[in-house]
């Protein structure tokens, strides 16, 4: 299985990178919506995005929309892990496309909770 982390935090990286390998995952890791696109140029398509809201140059939110209008990633399973706690931002997140919604802080145990919501 393969997943995709993105987000600005090089730290909220490494926890998320540890606790899916740690699941059997192999990790792609992007800093920023920009990042990733390229990146996604590059790979073979994850089977599961986690993307954070509030990063530079492209937010996740830009990302999500982004990725809901290509073809190959239309079905992809996009979990927002954010800092973003208003209900508007859970919403708007769940009605551009994203599967599930998780807020941060995040422990390993509400992450692979998610995960397995999701099918993992």
């Amino acid at each position: 299985m393969r997943a995709l982390v993105v987000d600005d935090s090089s730290t909220m990286r490494a926890f998320l990178r540890t606790t899916l390998i740690g699941s059997g995952f192999e990790v792609s890791e992007a800093h920023d919506g920009v990042e990733c696109l390229k990146l996604l140029a590059e790979i073979e398509r994850p089977d599961i995005a986690l993307v954070d809201w509030n990063m530079p140059l492209m937010d996740g939110f830009e990302l999500l929309e982004n990725l809901r209008c290509r073809a190959e990633f239309d079905d992809m399973p996009i979990v927002m892990v954010t800092a973003q706690i208003d209900i508007k931002h859970i919403a708007a997140a769940l009605a551009a496309g994203a599967n599930e919604y998780i807020m941060k802080p995040v422990s390993p145990e509400i992450l692979l909770e998610k995960l397995e919501m999701l099918g993992f």
